[in-house]
């Protein structure tokens, strides 16, 4: 957050050297910040410093069609662009997911900081967020060609963390934020582990199952009744795996420092345990990983004996330029990816260790 920080638009490359960002991570970038204030690693005058340069920016980014953010910014130029950092006049659509995880940070700020509450407000004003939904279900935009599509975005865990917020401002997430209307169990390792249904044969969508929504739901949110049992169910998998293979596990979605660059190492996903998939689908299995942040995660949600073998396990992996993002499970090599995401998420944890969930209303929850 020192070296891949922009002053002059106050974004935070989501990859080391690389000046590009999304929805998803500058929202990481915001919960970062905040953690960091709490943290006593930062100052006030530089927090508002940077969150006020932020915040500017959010209000005068070019939006998709005059309506939403784009999936990617050119974190430099503020240029909408597509996945390569290419600039694109046109917008390559928007993520209805991305935006739920930025509208948190900004509700917390909204809520506890009322000094930049108008700064919030002008950024919401400009963007349409009821266009992100039809009969309470969330709807990304997505380009073919020269014409935009609207799909149904998210699957079970995704779609009910980052519908949490939607509601708060007017949103109308009734069906996304049900947990029951497409759930499914399988059993792994003698645990039920929940899943969508609506997987890649039948919705041309992945359904993965990892640690990502349901650990920032926990470190946020504190859980719901349903996001604590899954969770936990998750949890105690992946101990199981390492208690039967000796492998010490802990997956999420997760940048790789090779092609790739990004994967989704999951418990479970189209039928299948223990796999690494691109967005399409393919595997990717070689680059199954010890992931850092749901290291970092775990071991501040569930403080075990398996939790201190992650941690102990990763402490190589600190650099001068932030966290490196995981272990290679193959040959035991350092995947010396260094992302915002990743870091982002260690801040929180160390947070949640101090604090508990950033998003409690109430004191001593």
């Amino acid at each position: 957050f020192v070296h891949n920080y922009h002053p002059a638009t106050g974004l935070v490359n989501s990859v080391d050297n690389y000046p590009s960002t999304t929805l998803w991570d500058t929202g990481n970038y915001l919960m970062a910040l905040i953690a960091a204030k709490e943290l006593g690693i930062i100052n006030q005058g530089e927090y508002g410093q940077r969150i006020s340069t932020l915040l500017k920016t959010l209000a005068k980014i070019e939006l998709y069609q005059a309506l939403l953010p784009n999936k990617v910014y050119n974190a430099e130029t503020l240029k909408m662009t597509d996945y390569t950092n290419k600039e694109t006049k046109q917008g390559i659509g928007w993520s209805a997911i991305d935006i739920g995880r930025i509208l948190i940070p900004l509700a917390y700020i909204n809520f506890n900081q009322p000094q930049y509450s108008p700064a919030v407000k002008a950024i919401l004003a400009r963007w349409n967020l009821k266009e992100m939904t039809k009969e309470g279900v969330l709807y990304g935009a997505v380009v073919e060609g020269n014409q935009s599509e609207l799909l149904q975005e998210g699957r079970l865990g995704y779609e009910q963390y980052t519908s949490k917020m939607f509601a708060t401002f007017g949103v109308d997430i009734t069906n996304a934020i049900r947990y029951d209307k497409y759930l499914e169990f399988v059993d792994i390792y003698g645990v039920q582990i929940p899943y969508d249904r609506r997987d890649k044969a039948h919705s041309d969508a992945n359904n993965y199952v990892l640690m990502e929504p349901y650990m920032l739901d926990g470190l946020e949110f504190g859980w719901d009744y349903f996001s604590k049992e899954f969770s936990y169910r998750l949890y105690e998998a992946q101990k199981r795996r390492y208690e039967d293979t000796h492998i010490l596990t802990a997956v999420t979605e997760d940048h790789l420092d090779q092609a790739p660059y990004f994967l989704y190492n999951s418990l479970y996903v189209n039928k299948d345990t223990w796999v690494s998939i691109d967005e399409t689908g393919k595997q990717h299995n070689d680059f199954k990983q010890l992931s850092t942040k749901a290291s970092f995660a775990m071991d501040a949600l569930y403080h075990s004996d398996y939790t201190a073998k992650l941690m102990e396990a990763i402490t190589p992996l600190k650099s001068e330029r932030g966290w490196y993002t995981g272990i290679y499970e193959k040959d035991g090599t350092i995947n010396k990816s260094v992302t915002c995401n990743t870091n982002a998420i260690i801040l929180e944890s160390l947070l949640y260790k101090q604090e508990g969930p950033l998003l409690k209303m109430i004191k001593n929850q």
